[in-house]
This record gives C-alpha cells, sequence and structure tokens, in this order.
C-alpha cells in the first residue's frame, strides 16, 4: 500500500466499515489498520473477510482487524453487530458506510421488488448505521461519519437507476445528518469516488474502450486506485479534518 501520511488520531480508534472484505473496502481496512486503529469491518464474503483479518494481523503483529459475517440488508443483523463492537473493541469513533452494488439494470424491467432490493442495499444501510453509531459517537464525544457516494449519477451514467438514484440520495442523507448531529460533535461527509479500478470492475465492466473514455475524461490520467479513495477517507476521518461536515469530497481524477 502506497500511503505515506500518518494520522496520530486515528490510533487506538474504533473504525467501522461495511462492505470491507475486497475492493475498495478491504484497502480502507488495511489503511486504518496501519495507522494503528482498531477495525471491525462486515461483509457477506465471509471466506474474504476472514482471511483479510487474519492476514493483516499476522503482517502487523497485532489484532487490529476484527471481521463479522453479515448482510446489510438484515438492518436487525447489522445492529446487532454495532452493538457487539461497542461492547467487545470500545464506541465506534469513525464509520465508513462503503457498502454498495452496482449491478446494472435495465430501467424497463425493473420491478418494484428489484427496486426495493437496490434500495435495501444502496441506501438504507447508510441511514441504519448512521442511526446505531450515533450513541456510541455521543458518548465518545463526537465522531466521524463518511458515507460513500459515486461520480456516476454526477456524470449521468445510465443502466443503473436504482443504484445512482440511490447514491445520489447519499448527498441528501449526508447533509441532513451533518445538521442533526453536529451539536454533539459528530462530522458526516460525503466521499465520491469515480471509476475506481477494482478487481470487479476490471472483470465486468473495463474494456478496452472504456478505458479510452477514462483516460478522456479525466484530468490526470493514471487509473484511480483503491488506494486514492482511502487517502481521503483516512483523513476525513482524522482530527485534522474537524471543520469538514456536511461536504461531498470527490476523488476521480478530475473527471470533466
Amino acid at each position: 500500500m502506497d500511503l505515506t501520511n500518518q494520522y496520530p488520531s486515528l490510533s487506538g480508534k474504533v473504525v467501522f466499515i461495511t462492505g470491507g472484505g475486497s475492493g475498495i473496502g478491504a484497502t480502507l481496512v488495511e489503511a486504518f489498520c496501519r495507522q494503528g486503529a482498531k477495525v471491525a469491518f462486515v461483509d457477506i464474503l465471509a471466506d474474504e473477510g476472514e482471511a483479510l483479518a487474519a492476514k493483516l494481523n499476522d503482517e502487523l503483529g497485532q489484532p487490529l482487524a476484527h471481521f463479522y459475517p453479515c448482510n446489510i440488508v438484515d438492518i436487525a443483523a447489522l445492529k446487532a453487530v454495532i452493538a457487539r463492537v461497542g461492547e467487545t473493541l470500545g464506541n465506534i469513533g469513525v464509520l465508513v458506510n462503503n457498502a454498495a452494488s452496482d449491478t446494472r439494470h435495465d430501467f424497463r424491467e425493473v420491478t418494484p421488488e428489484y427496486w426495493d432490493e437496490r434500495i435495501n442495499i444502496n441506501l438504507r444501510p447508510q441511514f441504519f448505521c448512521c442511526q446505531a453509531v450515533y450513541p456510541q459517537m455521543k458518548a465518545l464525544g463526537g465522531g466521524s461519519i463518511i458515507n460513500f457516494g459515486s461520480m456516476s449519477w454526477h456524470e449521468g451514467q445510465g443502466g443503473m437507476p436504482g443504484y445512482t438514484s440511490s447514491k445520489s440520495a447519499v448527498l441528501g442523507l449526508t447533509r441532513g445528518l451533518a445538521r442533526d448531529m453536529g451539536g454533539d460533535q459528530i462530522r458526516v461527509n460525503t466521499l465520491t469516488p469515480g471509476w475506481v479500478m477494482t478487481e470487479r470492475q476490471l472483470k465486468l465492466w473495463v474494456t478496452p474502450e472504456t478505458k479510452k473514455d477514462i483516460e478522456k475524461n479525466q484530468c490526470v490520467k493514471d487509473p484511480l486506485m483503491p488506494e486514492n479513495i482511502a487517502a481521503m477517507a483516512l483523513f476525513l476521518a482524522s482530527d485534522d479534518a474537524k471543520m469538514c461536515t456536511a461536504q461531498d469530497f470527490v476523488v476521480d481524477g478530475g473527471w470533466i
């Protein structure tokens, strides 16, 4: 991992990350662990999550990564994990709402059931995670919530209206909760990635043609990597960002 900045305020802090078993989420888990944070993360990918935690704890020589298998659609189970983390690791000071599914779908074929499923994966858990961590952050005297958005709807991308609708709604969620929680020194921001070259994206969506589009549209032509997103997440979680809230921080290589 090619990240050089260290944030002393993150050392020993309890961080909760959704969708931490692979992709950007796995990079976030590693990045926070390397800051000395105690990282609890959930995913439906049990094998991947357990392997990541074991690998990081072995490399770092201490049990910083803690994996909890959980389907975030099951809100009761998700809230139970958050409560368990608070009891066993300490109150959560940083929440990273990363988990999402950008599976493509044709608007002409979307059923009410499928629409609800998209919302239940991409938006609903973000709110209920925020709600569940609030008492823990309040007890700590403050905290940082990072809700993941997406450049897809900013760019007018089609082919997945359930996803883009959910991700556009994240901005409203962020700004409203920033106002509601600000009096308790809890900061709420959106982190909006561009087209990140994760294994999933490279396998399913990135083609020679789309690579040309990326190079054409990004001001900085380098591939956007998960580490670039993690770098912003670390800053927003740290005390260095103590006056940053209700904002949308875009990391996309300057897509215009």
